[in-house]
């Protein structure tokens, strides 16, 4: 009985002894399974041990099994895991591993502006746009439009209150002096209209499906509508 217990124990498996799992995911088990493909001899079994290997991964995630795309990246997982030693006929170009572990460039977080952050990229890219129409009655009007979203952006930072000077300075600022609205006599709207715009905005969200004190709110509008 001891000498059975005794090989039992010897042939136990530590963790600090296994290999690295290269692909977690797909477990221990598949990593054996594809460590054996790569270990035949014969071509011709080697090939058809890892279309089964294919096969068995694909059922992992059976609704993508037949999908071209996913057959591809399939294909490259199970070289992967195979530490790129695997020798069989590939129905893909067949990964190394300078391709799989070159890292892609870092993209840059797209900041026009961040001086302002409050108002947005957009801002930035109408006012853009603005400088390029001609001069006239239509561009007057779209700067209009421009410096007020920019008051009603300013008050949901802010909160309070905005001096329309204020805003023509940052537009000013924004178009690199080329908008100039100090000379013109038109105001913007009043920061009470455009904090009331604000705040219909923010009441309307109060009422969606994931919010339970606006579904209560809109179940007594219903009720009150019904008494009536």
């Amino acid at each position: 009985m001891e000498a059975v217990t005794e090989k039992i124990v010897s042939e136990l498996e530590y963790n600090a002894l296994r290999s690295h799992l290269i692909i977690p995911e797909y477990g221990r088990h598949i990593q054996k399974l594809i460590e054996h493909v790569v270990s035949i001899e014969d071509s011709v079994e080697r090939n058809k041990a890892a279309k089964y290997a294919i096969s068995v991964l694909g059922s992992m995630n059976p609704h993508l099994r037949d999908v071209p795309d996913f057959q591809h990246k399939l294909w490259d997982q199970l070289f992967m895991i195979a530490d790129f030693k695997l020798d069989v006929e590939s129905p893909f170009p067949i990964p190394s591993r300078e391709s799989v572990s070159t890292k892609p460039e870092r993209l840059d977080y797209p900041q026009n502006f961040p001086k302002y952050r409050f108002y947005g990229n957009n801002i930035k890219y109408m006012i853009d746009k603005a400088m390029e129409w001609e001069e006239g009655e239509m561009k007057d009007a779209l700067i209009m439009v421009i410096a007020n979203h920019m008051k009603k952006s300013y008050l949901s930072w802010n909160k309070d209150t905005v001096k329309d000077d204020v805003i023509f300075e940052h537009l000013c600022e924004l178009s690199n002096g080329k908008i100039n609205l100090f000379k013109k006599e038109e105001e913007l709207s009043t920061s009470s209209d455009l904090i009331k715009v604000n705040k219909k905005v923010s009441n309307k969200s109060g009422f969606t499906n994931n919010n339970p004190k606006g579904k209560k709110q809109h179940k007594n509008y219903q009720n009150s509508k019904t008494k009536k």
